[in-house]
């Protein structure tokens, strides 16, 4: 079937891993793509700035990239001929405990196992057959819901995935374990007692002894600039400066993928819609928000446990009780003593962050929905409560609150990162109950953010395979 000419075969509304991930799918597809993008530089929750003093760079939302690294469809594009570089901590992640100990994720399976001595046996037990299986399940894990490819495979990595982190932490017998697992599991910003909560930690620890945890060298930013330039380089265009409101903005295309949150799509488009879908729409639930803060350093965190010195990324929570506790406190709508803070300290393996001898660090914890209470004071105690003398170092910070959050990128509703709750309700069926989560009820209009499979987190997988949904529906013919 022959298409009638138009301005653009695709139009992409955002420019976010996701939005970018598309746009490269749809351009190496022979098509004509333009990206349109609401801010004065590309990247979405992909950027960096010097936002507390000169020569000191912060990575402004995500920091540590397991998921840009081990992403299916990133890993097929020549970034690093982009300019992108990779700097992998000896550690990825370390979890302290008021001991002065400390579990940590090593890239190897039994190094990180032998370390949690009683429970090493089990921790293979769980994580080997994984770490075997992902290459062959990470597309169909990272995806809609449909037939996988090796079904049983995804059956063995779903026994584990679609349970508790409560439930399948009590495997392990050791504290050290029982909390590195919980860590992992918290990235989900949902009370560890929800059934996809394991999915998240099996996820990020596997893709951690695969791929690892790594830092792009300079910022994230150079992941969103990478990904630009590869699609500029086979004939893209990107217009900045261009906040769409109005459909009545766009030029003409057979195809508008909207990198945005379902409450976005409904301002812009929402008139186009069946009322079934704007019901659906409507009842989106988004989740926890995040309060931040970043600093510019006098020297290196001061970590009593060694092994977080050598980490890319902390876990700050202690116990699994603390962090099951705090998260089940957050998402009841209060703000606990002792949150579960994730933390980076990138300048530590990345020199270009800091000024030589200064160092810079990263750190957030959930907060309820659209929250208003400063978090700074309760973040800065529980670092001191692991590296006594960390305050002394403090230069200068800046911090970003729920509203900033969504004020910077109005993809994070209430300051929530993850595009919306992923719980059960809403892990396939995001944003609404049809064949296709990427299909709106308006022809040629689709989805691609985070908000629909498999979530949140730099992986570009929302955007590829709302792009190859596309592609289908409409050029494949």
């Amino acid at each position: 079937m022959k298409l009638e000419k138009r301005d653009f075969d695709a139009i992409i509304v955002g420019s976010g891993p996701n939005g970018l991930a598309a746009a490269i799918f749809l351009q190496q597809n022979g098509l004509s793509v333009l990206i349109l993008e609401a801010k004065s530089e590309i990247g979405g929750g992909l950027r960096s700035a010097e936002l507390t003093l000169p020569g000191f760079t912060h990575d402004i939302c995500s920091a540590i990239h397991p998921l840009a690294v081990g992403s299916p469809f990133f890993q097929q594009l020549p970034l690093a001929n982009h300019g992108l570089e990779y700097i992998y901590p000896e550690i990825a992640a370390a979890h302290p405990f008021d001991n002065g100990t400390a579990a940590v994720l090593k890239q190897s399976v039994t190094e990180t196992a032998k370390l949690l001595g009683n429970d090493e046996q089990e921790y293979l037990k769980l994580i080997q057959p994984i770490v075997y299986d992902w290459p062959s399940i990470a597309a169909d894990v990272l995806g809609p819901l449909h037939y996988p490819k090796h079904p049983l495979a995804m059956a063995r990595f779903g026994l584990s995935a679609l349970t508790s982190a409560t439930h399948l932490s009590k495997r392990f017998k050791t504290e050290e374990a029982k909390a590195l697992f919980a860590g992992m599991a918290a990235h989900s910003m949902l009370p560890l007692s929800k059934i996809t909560t394991s999915a998240v930690a099996l996820v990020l620890m596997v893709n951690g002894h695969l791929k690892g945890w790594p830092i792009p060298k300079g910022g994230s930013n150079r992941i969103a600039n990478a990904l630009a330039s590869y699609f500029t380089s086979i004939g893209g265009k990107i217009e900045t400066n261009t906040y769409v409101k109005s459909l009545e903005q766009l030029p003409s295309s057979h195809a508008v993928l909207f990198d945005v949150s379902p409450k976005q799509l409904l301002q812009i488009a929402g008139h186009q819609f069946s009322s079934l879908y704007k019901w659906q729409l409507e009842r989106y639930r988004y989740g926890m928000g995040v309060f931040k803060v970043d600093w510019a350093l006098d020297g290196p965190i001061p970590f009593i446990a060694e092994e977080c010195k050598r980490a890319g990324t902390i876990h700050i929570g202690n116990t699994i009780s603390e962090i099951t506790n705090s998260e089940q406190q957050t998402w009841d709508g209060q703000h606990p003593e002792k949150p579960f803070v994730l933390l980076a300290q990138q300048s530590v393996f990345d020199s270009t962050r800091a000024p030589e001898g200064k160092h810079t660090a990263w750190a957030y914890c959930h907060v309820p929905n659209g929250s208003k209470v400063d978090m700074t004071a309760t973040i800065e105690n529980q670092i001191e409560r692991f590296a006594p003398g960390f305050k002394d170092l403090i230069l200068a910070k800046h911090t970003i609150s729920p509203a900033q959050m969504e004020e910077y990128n109005p993809n994070y509703i209430g300051g929530d990162i993850n595009g919306g709750v992923i719980d059960i309700g809403q892990l396939f069926t995001r944003p609404a109950l049809r064949w296709s989560p990427y299909k709106t009820s308006a022809k040629g209009m689709y989805i691609c953010s985070a908000s629909t499979p498999p979530g949140g987190g730099v992986h570009g997988m929302c955007g590829y395979n709302a792009a190859k949904r596309v592609f289908k529906d409409i050029f494949a013919g």
